[in-house]
């Protein structure tokens, strides 16, 4: 089916899904194959479905092009028990290059499994009670939902992401055949899945839940966010935000990054419904002709907040009211020891850039795995790529502690504000997408920008800096205070002007900068920001004050 806003051809990954609809393709087949250590083109769109990338590592290309598979795993509002966490631990070492990578949405990826373990993987991770299923591909993914463990709000939203997670997870059965069965599938006759169709989403489809006043999760850069209204300690209803989104593509002026829109506002008893009728507008109306244009937000942004809310009230057979009042201060993860309104604590670990693992310094992933076996936190995983240790006994505090400082973990107040606060995608050399660096090169980047902030007295400032390999934006750098986005080898754009809130847009201050003149930018105008700021204000809001009104956004 095309879009209703485009008369062009679909697109050929809207021919694959439609001749495929259970989204089998040969993988059976090709796991069959010992000779090959890929899958064909055809096949790698469906496993994205199935929760596969298939990569390669770019680093080798020169002697010869090596394929491995990176796997992300499905867990809604990022909360694992302690038995799930080290069942996915071990799996890393058997199978991958021994590190777990905490994902933006809550979540974990392995990387560099062989396509000859490919299907034991999944099968384990099953047998986890966990899945991959619809963590890639054309469905609606993983849903975030603020950290913090034991507050009532958010135990509510946990419930609800884990509620709708289910409603919208794919039915074919190709997914249990292929990887649990081992069989060959012949399915195609007939098969539509109720809810997505033959040819399932234009592209994918993110929903994320907020409490204010603190925007943890980005919720306007969402599909579709939520925003918890709360009265006397309950869930009193949402105000829905619409529309927003990160991935963009460099000189394609029809791309762009956006925030959502407030919609207005829903009882707790609209909600599924609203939300299904949101994800079919995005079925019916995304363009099926141009993958690069296939988001909700272009609908929205061409046709108008106005007309989607009719239309969602049309489908949900709801009216939606006008939005509650609501305000958002900050974002950012919480680190440290925390009291729970139970009496237990939780721990807020800092995770150099979501990647779990041991390093000549810091033997993170042993120490993790000792303190989940020995004391059974349950495991949360942050949209800023971090981790919390829930539900410790106070007792044990002192324990735990002492492991991490055995291993060299550093404690969160030794890490440096700007550090704690900034992430970065995985980028090189896995991800096929990347132009330039990300994971590995940032922690020398903030390094080099801790200096120059403690050169003009600013070095426990926290300035959101976030840097990504390619303009997709997986880090979500366009709400950054300083965001980095890869143009090409050694080369990015830099935006300015982000604010801690995560509630306005970046802009491009620099269209390329390489990264050994990256402080040649920004040290000047730390220094101005350290003189002319006002009391208490952030650096990005500074930016929009001062240098937005000297230098107008480049195109």
């Amino acid at each position: 089916m095309t879009s209703p806003l485009s008369s062009a051809p679909p697109s050929a990954n809207e021919l694959l899904k439609l001749a495929h609809p259970t989204l089998d393709g040969t993988i059976t087949q090709a796991l069959a194959d010992t000779q090959s250590d890929r899958f064909s083109d055809d096949d790698n769109q469906f496993l994205k479905f199935h929760g596969i990338y298939q990569e390669d590592d770019r680093d080798l290309r020169k002697t010869g092009k090596k394929y491995i598979m990176m796997i992300r795993v499905r867990v809604p509002g990022g909360v694992i028990t302690p038995w799930q966490y080290l069942a996915l631990d071990r799996l890393s070492d058997q199978y991958a290059n021994h590190t777990l990578r905490i994902t933006s949405r809550q979540t974990l990826q392995f990387h560099g499994v062989l396509k000859s373990s490919l299907a034991t993987v999944i099968r384990e991770i099953n047998g986890s009670l966990l899945t991959t299923l619809a963590t890639c591909g054309d469905v609606v993914r993983n849903i975030t939902v603020p950290p913090s463990p034991g507050e009532a709000v958010g135990a509510e939203l946990q419930l609800q992401a884990r509620k709708l997670s289910e409603f919208f997870s794919p039915i074919t059965p190709a997914y249990h055949g292929i990887w649990l069965d081992g069989k060959e599938l012949n399915l195609n006759d007939g098969f539509i899945d109720p809810l997505y169709g033959k040819t399932y989403l234009p592209r994918k489809f993110k929903i994320g839940f907020a409490i204010p006043p603190v925007n943890d999760t980005d919720v306007f850069t969402n599909d579709v966010g939520l925003i918890a209204i709360v009265e006397e300690g309950k869930v009193a209803g949402y105000n829905l935000a619409a529309g927003g989104g990160m991935g963009r593509s460099h000189g394609n002026e029809a791309t762009f990054a956006r925030l959502g829109d407030v919609i207005g506002f829903i009882t707790p008893e609209q909600l599924e419904q609203t939300i299904l009728a949101a994800v079919t507008i995005h079925r019916d109306f995304g363009d099926r002709s141009n993958r690069k244009h296939a988001r909700l937000k272009y609908v929205i942004a061409e046709r108008g907040a106005d007309w989607f809310r009719a239309e969602l009230e049309r489908r949900a057979g709801i009216r939606i009211h006008p939005a509650q009042p609501f305000v958002f201060t900050r974002q950012g993860d919480p680190f440290g020891w925390h009291t729970q309104p139970d009496g237990k604590r939780f721990l807020g670990l800092f995770i150099e850039t979501g990647r779990i693992q041991d390093t000549d310094r810091h033997r993170t992933k042993t120490a993790l795995q000792t303190i989940v076996e020995r004391f059974q936190p349950e495991v949360r995983f942050t949209p800023g790529n971090n981790l919390i240790l829930a539900n410790i006994q106070p007792a044990d505090i002192d324990a735990i502690t002492k492991i991490l400082d055995e291993h060299g973990v550093p404690r969160p107040e030794q890490i440096p504000a700007v550090r704690r606060a900034s992430t970065a995608c995985v980028a090189l050399p896995t991800c096929g997408l990347a132009l330039a660096e990300s994971e590995r090169a940032f922690p020398g980047l903030l390094g080099r920008i801790e200096s120059a902030l403690g050169e003009v007295g600013l070095a426990d400032q926290p300035i959101i800096v976030r840097i990504t390999g390619c303009p997709n934006g997986c880090s979500r750098p366009y709400v950054a205070e300083i965001g980095l986005v890869g143009k090409a080898p050694g080369k990015y754009q830099l935006y300015l002007g982000g604010n801690e809130a995560a509630t306005r847009l970046a802009r491009v201050w620099k269209e390329v900068v390489k990264d050994e003149d990256i402080l040649g930018e920004l040290r000047p105008l730390f220094a101005r920001y350290a003189q002319e700021r006002l009391d208490g204000e952030h650096f990005g809001d500074w930016v929009a004050r001062v240098l937005w009104n000297e230098q107008p956004a480049q195109s």
